[in-house]
């Protein structure tokens, strides 16, 4: 998404942390500018991870909006605003399943995840045995619980800890662990190269 650093969080705002930023929203919209300048280009990276880039700047602004009309919700577990506005953000992108189901498919035909391409491998044989294993990496992730494909996501793309995973979904930490753990079974359960191609995947 092509938005540049706002100038004021240039100015003197670079040392107040998120959830003072929130706060100071309520009585001074501006200070949610510095807040979205902050989180935006991690947030439209993660959304055109997972559903592609046709609807992310839509899902994108519409995960600040409801941010912004849900401000006084936000409860300072962490300083960062980052895992509330993961949760958002996928929240919205449930309601665009059909949107990242051809986001799923667009990585099969191009035989990798999330990032690379084929020039990213070594020889021809090299770029289609990595093809049939991120073409079964694919299927085994479209194959996994919503909320495990959740957790894991978060935890792989985004560097996200259980701890915040578990304030983006709105669930226990164990219960991040358990979907982790059990989405990389199921993952690893692949046929063939899938396998190895998951070691280095995740």
């Amino acid at each position: 998404m092509d938005v540049s650093a706002n100038e004021r969080s240039e100015a003197g705002m670079g040392d107040i942390s998120d959830a003072e930023l929130i706060a100071a929203s309520r009585t001074d919209a501006t200070s949610f500018g510095v807040l979205f300048d902050r989180h935006v280009d991690r947030i439209y990276a993660h959304v055109v991870r997972r559903i592609g880039p046709s609807m992310a700047e839509e899902l994108t602004a519409e995960t600040f909006a409801r941010a912004f009309e849900h401000r006084t919700r936000f409860v300072p577990i962490e300083e960062s605003a980052g895992p509330w506005l993961y949760g958002i953000a996928t929240n919205l992108i449930h309601r665009a399943r059909r949107a990242e189901r051809r986001q799923l498919a667009a990585y099969r035909r191009a035989g990798a995840v999330a990032a690379g391409s084929a020039d990213d491998f070594g020889d021809a044989d090299d770029r289609v045995d990595a093809g049939r294993a991120a073409e079964r990496f694919v299927s085994a992730l479209e194959g996994l619980a919503r909320g495990d494909r959740d957790a894991l996501l978060l935890f792989v793309w985004e560097d996200l800890t259980y701890e915040e995973i578990a304030g983006a979904l709105r669930i226990p930490a164990g219960t991040v662990a358990s979907r982790i753990n059990r989405a990389r079974r199921q993952l690893r359960a692949a046929p063939g190269q899938a396998g190895e191609y998951l070691m280095g995947a995740i």
